[in-house]
């Protein structure tokens, strides 16, 4: 294989999510009395006619995909017109003589290419055509239609009841043309944005391994199309399905290669993706991919990847590797939550390290996902390995900058509570009372800068608080986290006000880095919070 073919490649995309309409003004609409029940502008004959003429160019039976869709709707070569009936019990039912015709076109062609026995190194060899033909130009132009269609679950469901799946298919097995494939796995990935067309892509026989058989092509957009599929499955619910498939070693391997080896960020955030959705998924499927994975040393992979990315962003920042940093992120996050494997994470120095340099880095606004991905991954460590919070609370930047993250976390209460469990640990390790005033001073000077966000944080988690109902061991620990937070807080501010007051001639430098009515203000506030939670149960 060339890997230059992967690393190389544009970053453009094509149509996900939204539906656009054609404009189908040579596909005439039925007549009113023939429109089906549905809730679309878009006629079901225009969308049937569509897939008929993504039967593939070798088609033994050219008349299908000859067919023309005249005023009076779509055709057969007997002149009967093509339709299917309206909504039957729920379910759209097509007309079984065009589905016939349909099929058997289909499995005659899958029937003919469908080679047994695809070995890997002919897998990895497989090269698909860059040129696109006249024919090819309009099988594009009629599937990028549907592209955009599949978007909208109605037109979907329609789709699959029409045999679109076991058309592309046959497009998948047959085809040479790189666009042509890249087509039909972005179909097929629009389609599995929904139930019903996602459990009928896992039941439709030999598809998802041909859909695999796509991760051993050198195309770049083909490749993206293909994860992005698997990924969109997995996150589904349909991870069961598609385990089997995901479980040979080479199949694993190529996902980890392509991961490495691109230098294009729309394939790593897919492929990383993928790793994602498999971490997050459901624990009978994590249970069997990860051992395999973990083999292929996927922990190094992935801190190696985060090296990267954090070298990128500190010598330029650019945008476009912003999300490629995150969802790193958060699939060494998804694995240091994982009870068998997490020490293989939280025992790599190197990426304590990198999280440390990340959480420190100033002007954090771009990169704010990451930064509190990174919170959540370094309380993680932490609890596993609490020594290292006596070696960070040395670091008057690294404090500074979980009080930067923490507004970047006003709707994640479970990033919140990481924040809180951090400082905790970090302001205990503070040895209040053998500190000089010099060395109290960067943390005073932090904690005062800081006690705007100290409010307005305990005053949404005390409206937070307020609005749940059920007493957890979470909350509770929670809750005892921020007391004793304040109370840290509270003793730091008491002794920086003890040392001031025995030195009677402070110079001016000193006094410029700290606002004593500041101190006072965050005291008594801190103060004024501990004395209404003696109160409380979870003191």
């Amino acid at each position: 294989m060339a890997p230059s073919s992967i690393i190389s490649g544009g970053d453009d995309g094509s149509a996900e999510e939204e539906e656009v309409q054609p404009q189908a003004h040579h596909h005439p609409y039925a007549p009113p009395h023939e429109l089906f029940d549905i809730s679309t502008t878009v006629d079901p004959s225009y969308i049937i006619s569509l897939i008929r003429k993504l039967l593939p160019l070798e088609n033994s039976n050219p008349s299908l995909g000859s067919q023309v869709h005249d005023s009076q709707g779509s055709r057969t070569e007997n002149g009967a017109r093509i339709t299917v009936s309206p909504f039957n019990g729920g379910e759209l039912q097509p007309c079984a003589g065009s589905e016939n015709e349909v099929r058997d076109a289909v499995e005659n062609i899958v029937e003919a290419h469908c080679l047994p026995g695809l070995t890997e190194d002919v897998l990895q060899h497989q090269q698909k055509h860059q040129t696109i033909s006249g024919g090819e130009a309009a099988w594009e132009e009629h599937g990028c239609t549907l592209w955009d269609l599949a978007a909208n679950e109605t037109h979907a469901e329609l789709m699959v009841e029409n045999l679109i799946l076991e058309v592309l298919l046959a497009n998948l097995i047959v085809s040479q043309s790189a666009r042509i494939t890249e087509i039909s796995l972005g179909i097929i990935g629009n389609l599995a944005c929904h139930e019903v067309s996602r459990k009928k892509i896992g039941s439709t026989n030999g598809l998802i391994k041909t859909i695999m058989d796509q991760l051993f092509l050198d195309d770049v957009p083909c490749l993206c199309e293909a994860l992005r599929l698997i990924t969109l499955c997995f996150q589904g619910g349909e991870g069961i399905i598609w385990r089997e498939a995901l479980t040979p070693e080479h199949i694993l391997s190529r996902i980890l290669w392509i991961s490495e080896n691109t230098l294009n960020l729309q394939l790593i955030e897919k492929s990383v993706g993928l790793l994602l959705a498999i971490l997050a998924s459901e624990r009978e499927v994590a249970t069997v991919l990860l051992p395999p994975l973990m083999k292929l040393c996927l922990p190094s992979l992935l801190i190696n990847l985060f090296a990267f990315e954090m070298s990128k962003l500190t010598e330029e920042r650019m945008p476009k590797r912003y999300p490629v940093l995150d969802i790193i992120l958060q699939a060494i996050e998804a694995l240091s939550a994982t009870n068998d494997f997490s020490s293989y994470i939280c025992s790599n120095k190197e990426l304590f390290k990198l999280l440390n340099d990340l959480i420190k880095l100033p002007d954090k606004i771009e990169v704010s996902s990451s930064c509190v991905t990174a919170a959540v991954l370094v309380a993680n460590i932490l609890t596993d390995f609490e020594y290292l919070a006596s070696e960070i609370s040395q670091d008057s930047g690294f404090l500074q900058g979980i009080f930067d993250i923490i507004p970047f976390a006003y709707d994640d209460m479970e990033a919140k509570s990481a924040l809180w469990r951090i400082l905790e640990r970090l302001l205990i390790c503070i040895e209040v009372g053998e500190l000089n005033k010099s060395s109290l001073r960067p943390y005073v000077s932090i904690l005062v800068n800081k006690s705007d966000t100290i409010e307005e944080e305990l005053v949404d988690i005390q409206v937070h608080d307020a609005s749940e109902e059920d007493e957890t061991f979470t909350n509770v620990a929670n809750r005892n986290a921020r007391t004793r937070v304040l109370r840290r807080i509270s003793d730091i501010l008491k002794q920086w006000k003890f040392l001031k007051a025995q030195v009677k001639e402070a110079s001016l430098l000193e006094d410029s880095f700290v606002n004593e009515a500041d101190v006072d203000k965050l005291l008594n506030y801190c103060c004024k919070c501990l004395e209404c939670d003696k109160t409380s149960s979870f003191v």
